[in-house]
């Protein structure tokens, strides 16, 4: 099932089903948006308005939203209208927490490489994760951002997880079992407010928690088993990932490419404190997924060749587009903030604290 949620006409937050129409658009399939809950009471079954409901209900709410998208695919449920008349929000527009995990190795290993420093250890030994800010969570849209996030901002192309059930202490073995479901995730990253602010060892704050988007829709796993890959700690999936600026290809990758499963990454998370249903765990940049590696490879590409390199990064009226195979695309427009104001610019410029 695809699921989404959605502003209606009263701008109330709706939960809804996308139904595929097999033979519209040359065979590909075009979506229609179903309210949930209206086509659940026209079916005379109960289901929840909004998804946070939906995923509280757990596999018994899950099981009832099936046999309503069967009903719904069958012409007897509640449309509201195609994907592009709907006004789509997050798919989980409020989740009780969103974590990002550091999955993929090329990545850190190549982003570690251009800066210098080599491979850390603790990569292979153990998933790692931080907390970003949940209140921040959007879909896909205008994506309204501050002068300081102007300076070198960034994309992140991720795949997210979103949490079904409570769980605690979960091992790799059963840990699939707690996912309801696969978006797309956008970590946005403010590239001088991050690195300055690491240098701290805290970890990023406001260079990220300004805006991190998931969407279009919520994919529920068993619509990717032709895609599993077998033989992980944990299930792994053959998803084309690929990142377009203003329409041109600037990034390629796969999801079966993580070296730590979801399932480590649940394991891990879950060790010693719940987690629970609507919870949102990102995987991390797949390989070649950001200009802050892609930057960092073709500068030392140019040093090497005797060459200069302009750096790239997003700025206002760019679109950034994000396409991971079933999963859907998820596209932003950049846009600045009408009033300037700048938190770089109240750096207090000192030698330093007298000894």
């Amino acid at each position: 099932m695809k699921f989404v949620s959605y502003t209606n006409a009263t701008d109330a937050e709706r939960v809804g089903l996308l139904i595929t129409s097999a033979s519209a658009d040359n065979g590909s399939g075009a979506y229609t948006v179903f309210d949930l809950h209206d086509s659940a009471k026209k079916n005379s079954l109960s289901l929840p308005k909004t998804m946070a409901q939906l995923l509280n209900g757990g596999e018994q709410a899950m099981a009832i939203a099936q046999a309503v998208a069967t009903q719904c695919q069958a012409g007897e449920g509640v449309a509201v209208g195609s994907l592009a008349e709907v006004s789509l929000l997050a798919p989980v527009p409020h989740p009780p927490s969103c974590r990002d995990a550091y999955a993929f190795r090329q990545h850190v290993a190549t982003a570690r490489r251009n800066r210098g420093v080599e491979m850390i250890p603790e990569f292979d030994q153990f998933p790692v994760f931080y907390f970003t800010n949940h209140q921040s969570i959007l879909g896909g849209g205008d994506l309204i951002v501050e002068q300081d996030h102007f300076e070198r901002l960034d994309f992140e192309l991720e795949v997210a997880i979103v949490i079904g059930k409570r769980g605690k202490n979960i091992p790799a073995s059963e840990a699939d079992s707690y996912i309801a479901g696969f978006t797309i995730m956008n970590d946005f990253s403010a590239r001088t407010l991050q690195l300055e602010e690491m240098k701290l060892n805290l970890g990023p704050a406001k260079g990220k928690d300004f805006a991190t988007s998931i969407g279009p829709f919520l994919l529920t796993p068993d619509e990717l088993q032709s895609k599993l890959v077998t033989g992980g700690n944990g299930n792994q999936y053959d998803l084309p990932m690929t990142a377009y600026h203003n329409g041109k290809l600037v990034s390629e990758g796969n999801l079966k490419d993580m070296n730590w499963t979801f399932a480590e990454i649940i394991e891990r998370v879950s060790y010693g404190v719940e987690v629970f249903p609507g919870d949102v765990i990102g995987s991390g940049t797949v390989g070649t997924g950001c200009y802050l590696e892609l930057n960092g490879s073709r500068a030392l590409e140019a040093k090497a060749a005797g060459e200069t390199y302009t750096p790239v990064w997003l700025t206002e009226g760019d679109t950034i587009e994000l396409r991971v195979e079933e999963l859907g695309v998820l596209t932003h427009a950049i846009k600045k903030q009408p009033q300037d104001y700048s938190i770089l610019a109240k750096k207090k410029m000192t030698s330093g604290a007298s000894a």
